[in-house]
């Protein structure tokens, strides 16, 4: 090796080695221990003493109701990112797009206004708002002329996850929107044009033509939906109040918190939240792979 090769190695060493230090202490570390802890039974309150118990963890998580009914709650809330928050951003932004609205800027803005308010302060702002004594309340009063009535799906384990859903939209889709307008201006106008002069319908320009181009768009948007859908916390923690609210909206971040940081049986369990904690990911993983293949599957038989 020449001078001139030593050089560029030491020059990419120092520009590489910061990063990858970084990523190793921020992101590789905190995983790698993550796996392994959720093979012992490590519990802070007994001194930090520990011993390996193989796959116990996972079997008791696999056990435990709570995280099977906290599994469903998270199946809802991808189901309201995927089928709610993409399908209505992308309408929204072809709306925006052919100009089909007045005001464009101003519905744009309106739409995209939640991103600006944090999680926590628009969940406060929904559990004030189906309260007992919330505004939805009052209407329902004034609409059935009945004092003593009350929004009650907040305090049922049906129904929990309905007005939650409907946070869950109000708050994101405009994130998805912006996301798809932004990649419909990168559309050739021509290609649009041409399908008018062809007699194409509104409808047929929309799922024949803009919907095949923006295919990957709609893949990546739907990772990002899985992703933030099983990592969500903060929104639904706030909307939600202690007790048999949060209970019944459990999702499996909130299950992880309370069982690593708030078990009334046994404080502290950091392992058996370790094993949750590895559990959401392995599920973001599979569903991801499953966006996946059916990306490719509907891309195959766009080409056949």
């Amino acid at each position: 090796m020449n001078g001139r090769d030593k050089r560029k190695l030491v020059t990419f060493i120092g520009f590489v080695l910061p990063g990858l230090a970084i990523y190793l202490l921020i992101v590789a570390y905190p995983i790698i221990y993550s796996v392994g802890l959720s093979f012992t039974d490590f519990n802070p309150n007994r001194g930090g003493k520990w011993n390996f118990v193989g796959l116990l963890q996972y079997k008791s998580m696999f056990e435990e109701p709570m995280f099977w009914h906290a599994f469903k709650n998270n199946m809802i809330v991808v189901a309201v990112s995927a089928f709610g928050q993409i399908p209505v951003g992308f309408g929204l932004a072809y709306i925006l797009y052919r100009r089909l609205v007045r005001a464009r800027s101003f519905f744009q803005s309106m739409v995209f206004l939640p991103q600006f308010l944090s999680p926590i302060v628009v969940g406060i702002l929904f559990r004030k708002l189906v309260g007992a004594d919330g505004p939805v309340s009052t209407l329902l009063q004034i609409i059935s002329n009945d004092p003593s009535r009350q929004f009650m799906m907040m305090l049922k384990a049906e129904t929990v996850m309905f007005p939650i859903g409907i946070a869950l939209l109000w708050m994101y889709t405009g994130f998805y929107m912006i996301i798809f307008l932004a990649n419909l201006q990168k559309i050739d106008s021509n290609i649009v044009e041409a399908a008018k002069i062809d007699g194409a319908s509104e409808p047929q320009i929309f799922g024949r033509v803009i919907v095949p181009i923006l295919s990957g768009t709609i893949l990546v948007s739907t990772i990002l939906a899985i992703a933030g859908s099983l990592r969500g916390f903060d929104l639904i923690f706030a909307i939600t109040t202690q007790g048999l609210q949060r209970n019944n909206a459990l999702v499996l971040p909130i299950f992880m918190y309370q069982t690593a940081f708030q078990d009334y049986s046994n404080t502290m369990r950091f392992a058996f939240g370790s094993a949750i904690a590895n559990a959401i990911v392995v599920i973001s993983v599979v569903l991801i792979m499953i966006s996946n293949t059916i990306a490719r599957r509907f891309n195959h038989g766009e080409v056949n």
